[in-house]
């Protein structure tokens, strides 16, 4: 969500290439190309050999081969947009629980009812994650992306129509129709990164789409207790929250406009030759069940899952229950809970956005995944015996340092999976790491309310502990197979085999048996 800046060599805005990079005529009207720079250097200027894949475009290619590597300028709207909306969706996910005091005063209703509200996205997406995934492969992301953001649309209208005390029924209404939008938002990152993006930009590219996400989170959680002060008249009261509402649903109709006209399929060349020889494989081969089925026989990838849905449940349960507990050590600072919140989650796409550019730099997947699993777990120590020392500035640096680490995890999760993977669809594997973070989410977010009512808020910190130290054990036997980056290898030695003159050379071919 909750499965997102500087590139390695450029800005997201400006992206830099290196000096072997040639300009290329568009592939389409209106679309404008970069030739990816993957042949060494002692080959510039070499002839391609007739029939290789820089002597043929995909108008004159001889059937069977790989169609030309370039880098479409859309992808960098494509993008931002997704993060923009991600970026709505999650604030829409949140925004009860960082004022849940309020709400329940406003509505007569339980905590728990108000926690809901946010669990009710982590319920949603379990029932609906295979249908999603299914369509995300059979019709692609342009129609994913069109119902995602029309539904985060229609949920934000919706709830324009709670403003009474006694519609609270219509407000949960409207927060389910934005847990199913939040569906088709989150395993899209890694699949956008990947159709996209060339194989020196992915990890910065899916941590880009991550961080539009926990933006949305961030300000979730500063936003709401500006917008709707703690009043007793509840009138007052309806008014600032219409206001919240109305903000957030005109936002949400901007961006499913932007979505219509930006958003495309696919760029007209594909970025990678690791996305070059998934399109050399014909359509009719490919089967959704048997996909999930090798999926769930990959030991590496199924390892991941549980790694990942304990840490980002851990990540879920914090983020909900947050209020309740800064509340429970700091009575009326509801306003600094949410910006501990902002803390955590602004220090965390800091983290998410560092650890993509150092995947990009080093392909060291396996190790940085270990390292900030680590490092998470020590943060979220520090946090729990900090939390009621008395001392709110103590509270917000510990804070930043579990944000740091526990939401830069998310990015690189989706990116190890996709390696983990390949040639499997990032959609598909996307979604069964966030399927075991909703349930873990949904358990630790119920339990660790529990345990807070009757034993206190470091009870509750250390029940989380206990997990994500098993997280760390459980990663420590991932072995790092990463398929996508040897496909990505393979193919740059055999165009620089192919490209080399000579008549004791014979012609090379993609090998598609790492189809």
């Amino acid at each position: 969500m909750r499965d997102s800046a500087a590139l390695g060599k450029g800005s997201p805005c400006c992206p830099a290439f290196s000096g072997e990079a040639v300009v290329s005529g568009g592939p389409e009207p209106g679309e404008k190309g970069l030739m990816y720079p993957e042949t060494p250097k002692l080959l510039q200027g070499v002839k391609p050999v007739p029939g290789s894949v820089e002597a043929e475009t995909p108008s004159g290619s001889a059937p069977g081969a790989p169609p030309e590597v370039r880098l479409s300028l859309r992808r960098w709207p494509v993008v931002l947009l997704f993060s923009c909306y991600s970026l709505c969706n999650a604030f829409q996910w949140i925004q009860y629980g960082s004022i849940n005091n309020i709400f329940v005063h406003f509505y007569g209703v339980s905590t728990f009812a108000i926690d809901w509200l946010s669990m009710c996205y982590m319920l949603t997406y379990i029932p609906l994650l295979f249908p999603v995934a299914w369509l995300l492969d059979k019709r692609g992301l342009r129609l994913i992306a069109l119902a995602g953001s029309a539904f985060n649309c229609l949920g934000a209208w919706v709830k324009l129509g709670s403003m009474k005390p006694h519609l609270f029924p219509v407000t949960v209404l409207g927060q389910v129709i934005c847990s199913v939008a939040q569906v088709f938002i989150l395993g899209m990152p890694s699949r956008i990164a990947s159709i996209w993006f060339g194989s020196h930009e992915v990890s910065t590219a899916c941590s880009i789409a991550v961080f539009g996400n926990q933006l949305g989170i961030a300000v979730g959680f500063v936003l709401p207790p500006v917008l709707v002060p703690n009043l007793e008249d509840t009138q007052q009261l309806a008014y600032h929250i219409s206001i919240m509402f109305f903000i957030t649903a005109a936002v949400a109709t901007v961006l499913f406009i932007l979505v219509i006209i930006v958003f495309r399929e696919k760029p007209p060349f594909p970025p990678s030759r690791a996305q070059a020889l998934i399109q050399l494989k014909p359509p009719e081969e490919y089967s959704y069940v048997q996909s999930i089925v090798r999926l769930l026989r990959n030991t590496n990838f199924v390892l991941l899952i549980v790694a990942y849905g304990l840490n980002t449940g851990c990540f879920y349960a914090l983020s909900t229950l947050l209020n309740r507990m800064v509340i429970q050590n700091y009575p009326g600072e509801e306003v600094n809970a949410g910006r501990i919140g902002l803390t955590i989650v602004v220090s965390g796409m800091a983290g998410a956005l560092l650890s993509g550019i150092w995947l990009d730099k080093t392909k060291t997947y396996k190790q940085t995944t270990l390292a900030v699993y680590i490092m998470s777990l020590g943060g979220l120590v520090a946090y729990t015996f900090t939390l009621s020392l008395g001392h709110l500035w103590v509270v917000f640096v510990t804070a930043g340092m579990l944000g740091f680490f526990m939401t830069g995890y998310l990015p690189l999760g989706f990116e190890f999976a996709a390696e983990l993977t390949y040639p499997e669809s990032e959609g598909t594997s996307s979604g069964l790491l966030n399927v075991s973070a909703q349930v873990f989410g949904i358990i630790f977010t119920v339990a660790q309310g529990k345990i807070i009512d009757h034993f206190g808020t470091q009870a509750g910190n250390l029940f989380l502990c206990s997990f994500l130290l098993l997280g760390t054990f459980i990663t420590v036997f991932i072995k790092a197979d990463l398929r996508r980056q040897q496909a990505n290898l393979d193919g740059e030695q055999t165009k620089a085999l192919e490209e080399v003159p000579g008549d004791n050379i014979a012609p090379v071919v993609l090998d598609e048996s790492k189809l």
